[in-house]
Protein backbone atom coordinates (compact mmCIF):
# COMPACT_ATOMS: atom_id res chain seq x y z
CA UNK A 1 0.00 0.00 0.00
CA UNK A 2 1.07 3.35 -1.10
CA UNK A 3 2.79 5.43 2.09
CA UNK A 4 4.35 8.91 2.40
CA UNK A 5 7.73 8.50 3.15
CA UNK A 6 9.57 12.15 2.54
CA UNK A 7 10.15 14.45 5.04
CA UNK A 8 7.43 15.08 7.83
CA UNK A 9 7.81 18.73 8.43
CA UNK A 10 7.51 19.19 4.56
CA UNK A 11 3.76 18.21 4.93
CA UNK A 12 3.56 20.88 8.02
CA UNK A 13 4.25 23.79 6.27
CA UNK A 14 2.39 22.78 3.22
CA UNK A 15 -0.35 22.45 5.67
CA UNK A 16 0.58 25.79 7.46
CA UNK A 17 0.66 24.30 10.57
CA UNK A 18 1.88 22.30 13.27
CA UNK A 19 0.67 18.45 12.56
CA UNK A 20 2.82 17.01 15.51
CA UNK A 21 4.40 14.35 13.10
CA UNK A 22 8.03 13.95 14.97
CA UNK A 23 6.78 13.57 18.37
CA UNK A 24 9.06 16.05 20.91
CA UNK A 25 10.55 17.78 18.20
CA UNK A 26 7.71 19.39 16.54
CA UNK A 27 7.51 21.23 20.52
CA UNK A 28 11.17 22.37 20.17
CA UNK A 29 13.19 24.87 18.55
CA UNK A 30 14.43 22.49 16.07
CA UNK A 31 10.52 22.21 14.23
CA UNK A 32 10.94 23.92 11.27
CA UNK A 33 7.05 25.67 11.34
CA UNK A 34 8.65 27.61 14.78
CA UNK A 35 11.42 28.74 12.62
CA UNK A 36 9.83 29.94 9.85
CA UNK A 37 7.47 31.68 12.44
CA UNK A 38 10.22 33.54 14.00
CA UNK A 39 11.76 34.44 10.09
CA UNK A 40 8.55 36.16 8.77
CA UNK A 41 10.11 36.93 5.46
CA UNK A 42 10.26 33.44 4.90
CA UNK A 43 7.20 31.39 3.18
CA UNK A 44 5.92 28.88 4.99
CA UNK A 45 4.47 26.32 1.83
CA UNK A 46 7.75 24.00 0.80
CA UNK A 47 8.86 24.16 -3.35
CA UNK A 48 10.44 27.42 -5.35
CA UNK A 49 8.61 30.46 -6.25
CA UNK A 50 6.06 29.95 -3.66
CA UNK A 51 4.89 33.93 -3.34
CA UNK A 52 4.52 34.07 -7.02
CA UNK A 53 2.15 31.21 -6.67
CA UNK A 54 -0.18 32.43 -3.72
CA UNK A 55 -3.50 33.13 -4.71
CA UNK A 56 -6.80 33.53 -3.06
CA UNK A 57 -8.44 30.38 -2.07
CA UNK A 58 -11.91 29.28 -2.94
CA UNK A 59 -14.60 27.72 -0.69
CA UNK A 60 -13.50 24.33 -1.96
CA UNK A 61 -9.90 24.90 -1.82
CA UNK A 62 -10.45 25.85 2.27
CA UNK A 63 -12.33 22.76 2.54
CA UNK A 64 -9.56 20.22 0.50
CA UNK A 65 -6.84 21.82 2.75
CA UNK A 66 -8.99 21.34 6.15
CA UNK A 67 -9.31 17.42 5.55
CA UNK A 68 -5.63 17.18 4.15
CA UNK A 69 -4.61 18.82 7.53
CA UNK A 70 -6.80 16.48 9.73
CA UNK A 71 -6.11 12.95 7.35
CA UNK A 72 -2.12 14.11 7.51
CA UNK A 73 -2.39 13.98 11.50
CA UNK A 74 -3.78 10.74 11.67
CA UNK A 75 -1.35 9.34 9.27
CA UNK A 76 -3.97 7.84 6.96
CA UNK A 77 -4.61 7.19 3.15
CA UNK A 78 -7.71 9.11 1.17
CA UNK A 79 -9.44 5.77 1.03
CA UNK A 80 -9.04 4.78 4.44
CA UNK A 81 -10.18 7.94 5.97
CA UNK A 82 -12.98 8.22 3.27
CA UNK A 83 -14.15 4.79 4.52
CA UNK A 84 -14.12 6.71 8.20
CA UNK A 85 -16.01 9.44 7.66
CA UNK A 86 -19.12 7.16 5.61
CA UNK A 87 -18.94 5.65 8.87
CA UNK A 88 -19.01 8.28 10.74
CA UNK A 89 -22.10 9.75 8.82
CA UNK A 90 -24.02 6.58 9.14
CA UNK A 91 -23.97 7.41 13.15
CA UNK A 92 -26.83 9.94 15.39
CA UNK A 93 -25.20 13.17 16.36
CA UNK A 94 -23.27 15.57 14.62
CA UNK A 95 -21.01 13.94 11.94
CA UNK A 96 -18.04 15.67 12.64
CA UNK A 97 -17.53 14.61 16.44
CA UNK A 98 -18.78 11.12 15.29
CA UNK A 99 -15.65 11.27 12.95
CA UNK A 100 -13.04 12.88 15.75
CA UNK A 101 -14.45 10.28 18.08
CA UNK A 102 -13.73 7.30 15.33
CA UNK A 103 -10.26 8.47 14.80
CA UNK A 104 -9.53 8.86 18.20
CA UNK A 105 -10.51 5.35 18.99
CA UNK A 106 -8.28 3.84 16.52
CA UNK A 107 -5.58 1.74 17.78
CA UNK A 108 -2.62 3.30 16.71
CA UNK A 109 -4.17 6.96 18.14
CA UNK A 110 -4.68 5.33 21.14
CA UNK A 111 -1.49 4.23 22.12
CA UNK A 112 -0.17 7.33 21.00
CA UNK A 113 -2.08 8.63 23.24
CA UNK A 114 -1.08 6.58 26.29
CA UNK A 115 2.43 8.29 25.57
CA UNK A 116 3.77 4.54 24.75
CA UNK A 117 4.66 6.14 21.69
CA UNK A 118 6.41 9.91 20.94
CA UNK A 119 3.82 9.83 17.35
CA UNK A 120 1.36 8.51 16.16
CA UNK A 121 3.81 6.69 13.12
CA UNK A 122 6.02 5.75 16.10
CA UNK A 123 2.64 4.08 17.50
CA UNK A 124 1.71 2.45 14.08
CA UNK A 125 4.84 0.78 13.96
CA UNK A 126 4.16 -0.48 17.61
CA UNK A 127 1.36 -1.85 16.65
CA UNK A 128 1.93 -3.49 12.59
CA UNK A 129 5.35 -4.99 14.78
CA UNK A 130 3.00 -6.96 17.19
CA UNK A 131 4.08 -5.03 20.49
CA UNK A 132 0.49 -4.45 21.18
CA UNK A 133 -2.21 -6.38 23.06
CA UNK A 134 -5.70 -5.40 23.11
CA UNK A 135 -7.57 -7.32 25.94
CA UNK A 136 -4.43 -9.96 25.85
CA UNK A 137 -4.75 -10.53 22.40
CA UNK A 138 -2.02 -9.34 20.00
CA UNK A 139 -3.65 -7.05 17.68
CA UNK A 140 -1.45 -5.78 14.38
CA UNK A 141 -4.36 -3.33 12.87
CA UNK A 142 -3.48 0.08 13.82
CA UNK A 143 -6.93 1.03 12.38
CA UNK A 144 -8.63 -1.28 14.70
CA UNK A 145 -11.47 0.53 16.09
CA UNK A 146 -11.40 0.53 20.52
CA UNK A 147 -14.55 0.01 22.37
CA UNK A 148 -14.77 1.43 25.82
CA UNK A 149 -13.27 -0.79 29.11
CA UNK A 150 -10.57 -2.21 26.22
CA UNK A 151 -7.38 -3.06 27.95
CA UNK A 152 -4.25 -1.79 25.71
CA UNK A 153 -1.00 -3.08 26.82
CA UNK A 154 2.81 -3.34 25.18
CA UNK A 155 4.38 -6.63 24.97
CA UNK A 156 7.44 -7.46 27.25
CA UNK A 157 10.07 -6.64 24.58
CA UNK A 158 8.30 -3.43 23.98
CA UNK A 159 8.44 -2.50 27.65
CA UNK A 160 12.19 -2.65 27.64
CA UNK A 161 12.65 -0.64 24.27
CA UNK A 162 14.30 2.95 24.75
CA UNK A 163 11.82 4.83 22.57
CA UNK A 164 8.95 3.45 24.87
CA UNK A 165 10.71 4.93 27.90
CA UNK A 166 11.48 8.09 25.78
CA UNK A 167 7.93 8.78 25.02
CA UNK A 168 6.40 7.71 28.74
CA UNK A 169 8.23 10.88 30.04
CA UNK A 170 5.36 12.78 28.30
CA UNK A 171 2.98 11.29 31.26
CA UNK A 172 4.99 13.12 33.47
CA UNK A 173 4.54 16.19 32.34
CA UNK A 174 1.13 15.94 30.51
CA UNK A 175 -0.64 12.77 31.98
CA UNK A 176 -3.17 11.54 28.91
CA UNK A 177 -6.53 12.26 27.49
CA UNK A 178 -9.42 12.31 29.55
CA UNK A 179 -11.00 9.40 28.54
CA UNK A 180 -8.19 7.28 29.35
CA UNK A 181 -6.32 5.57 32.24
CA UNK A 182 -2.93 4.50 32.27
CA UNK A 183 -0.59 2.90 34.30
CA UNK A 184 2.70 4.03 33.62
CA UNK A 185 4.44 1.39 36.42
CA UNK A 186 2.97 -1.66 34.19
CA UNK A 187 2.47 0.12 31.11
CA UNK A 188 -1.30 -0.96 30.39
CA UNK A 189 -4.30 1.14 29.82
CA UNK A 190 -8.13 1.66 29.38
CA UNK A 191 -10.19 3.48 27.02
CA UNK A 192 -12.59 4.46 29.82
CA UNK A 193 -15.03 7.17 27.28
CA UNK A 194 -15.89 7.57 23.90
CA UNK A 195 -13.69 10.48 23.41
CA UNK A 196 -15.71 13.99 23.42
CA UNK A 197 -14.76 16.63 20.71
CA UNK A 198 -14.07 19.31 23.62
CA UNK A 199 -12.09 16.68 25.38
CA UNK A 200 -9.74 16.65 22.26
CA UNK A 201 -7.51 20.26 23.09
CA UNK A 202 -5.17 20.06 20.51
CA UNK A 203 -7.13 19.86 17.64
CA UNK A 204 -8.52 23.21 18.44
CA UNK A 205 -7.61 24.68 15.28
CA UNK A 206 -9.61 22.05 13.30
CA UNK A 207 -12.77 23.07 11.26
CA UNK A 208 -14.32 19.05 10.83
CA UNK A 209 -17.03 20.74 9.85
CA UNK A 210 -15.28 22.31 6.34
CA UNK A 211 -14.28 18.17 5.99
CA UNK A 212 -18.31 17.38 6.53
CA UNK A 213 -19.10 19.92 3.88
CA UNK A 214 -16.54 18.75 1.25
CA UNK A 215 -17.66 14.92 1.81
CA UNK A 216 -21.37 16.03 1.25
CA UNK A 217 -20.97 17.85 -2.36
Amino acid sequence: MARYTGPQCRLCRAEGSKLFLKGERCSSDHCSVTRIQKNKKRAMAPGKNVRSRQTKRTDYGVQLREKQKMRRIYCMLEKQFKLTFQKAAKMPGRTGDSLIALLEKRLDNVVYRMRFASSRKQARQLVSHGHVFVGGKRVTIPSYQLRVDDKVELGEKAKKLLLVKESMKEYTRSGVAPWLEVNPDTLVGYLRAVPRRNDVTDLADIREQLVVELYSK
